[in-house]
């Protein structure tokens, strides 16, 4: 018998390989279901990442999935108490955004500082699902659009949303002023906030009324887009990062948010500030609120649901 040469053995051993990567390949496609859809697959390609993101158009479904659980399984005592957690979450984030930007003689970075320390209050919101007035004035609208059998549920929610966060920013207020073995650092800290939330309030008349109004529109544009970014968010940080940069510009930018406010009030009234609630509610938080629910409905809700939702039930 011949002697078999060097090059017969080069080409088995090619034939082999060629063999081995054939069936890998084949067994990669038939595994991932797609042997027969035409499609050229890389034996070594790594698998695609999963999005990390919920997309837009998705995200008002989601919202008004959410928004329909919350109204019609919540009843009116655990509305209540979710909405107390949430104005003392705020209540808190507002704390330590004006006990961090006080003494920063910058205004840029004392207000990006005080921006990313309230961001903490939305945020604790935003993660234990705690009821915020201005986080429903997107949510309700959205699910109330899905649909308008929810009217007497969607405002009840909104008014005990409202009062609830009210009554958790007054507790917070005065129970951190008893903790505190002295009030005239704090309210020298909150000071400057509060005085520039009452720039409009001490004007008075109904152009200042009206401003109040405008303002809140556009911080609760801001707000609304934040709760829009949490629901694309799949991890903690995928949440955070965009609520982080909503947040931070709605309050860099000095516009009115009436929970913050509420909770800014509350501590600067039980430190011994300068101020009553009838002016603060009357002068400022009212008229802050009726702008956050316009802002949130007309700004984020009502276009988002006619580019998004509307179309996809209309197809369906």
């Amino acid at each position: 018998m011949p002697a078999a040469s060097p090059g017969s053995d080069h080409d088995g051993s090619q034939r082999r390989r060629f063999g081995f990567t054939l069936a890998r390949a084949v067994w990669t496609r038939l595994a991932r279901g797609d042997a027969d859809d035409g499609k050229q697959i890389p034996v070594n390609e790594p698998p695609a990442p999963s999005v990390q993101f919920l997309a837009a158009p998705r995200v008002m479904h989601a919202m008004a999935e959410f928004g329909r659980g919350r109204v019609r399984e919540l009843t009116v005592a655990r509305i209540v108490v979710l909405a107390l957690l949430g104005g003392g979450f705020i209540t808190m984030g507002a704390l330590f955004s004006a006990l961090a930007g006080s003494g920063i003689e910058a205004v840029g970075t004392r207000r990006l500082v005080e921006g990313f320390a309230f961001s903490t209050g939305f945020f604790f919101v935003v993660l234990s699902e705690a009821v915020l007035f201005t986080e429903a004035n997107v949510v309700l609208p959205t699910a109330l659009l899905s649909d308008r059998r929810l009217w007497p549920r969607v405002l009840r929610f909104w008014a005990l949303a409202w009062l609830g966060n009210l009554g958790g920013a007054w507790l917070l207020g005065n129970l951190v002023a008893l903790a505190q073995p002295s009030s005239a650092g704090v309210l020298a800290s909150l000071t400057p906030m509060v005085e520039g939330k009452l720039t409009f309030t001490r004007l008075g008349g109904a152009a200042s009324w009206w401003q109040l109004v405008l303002s809140g529109v556009l911080a609760n544009w801001l707000v609304g887009m934040a709760a829009f970014f949490a629901f694309m968010g799949r991890t903690i940080i995928g949440r955070y990062v965009p609520v982080l940069l909503a947040v931070m510009l709605f309050v860099a930018a000095g516009l009115q948010h009436s929970p913050a406010n509420m909770g800014l009030f509350s501590l600067f009234i039980a430190h011994g500030g300068d101020l009553d609630w009838p002016t603060a509610l009357a002068g400022n938080i009212v008229p802050v609120g009726i702008g956050n629910m316009l802002g949130a409905a007309v700004l984020v809700a009502l276009p988002y649901w006619f580019v998004f939702e509307r179309p996809a039930r209309m197809a369906s």
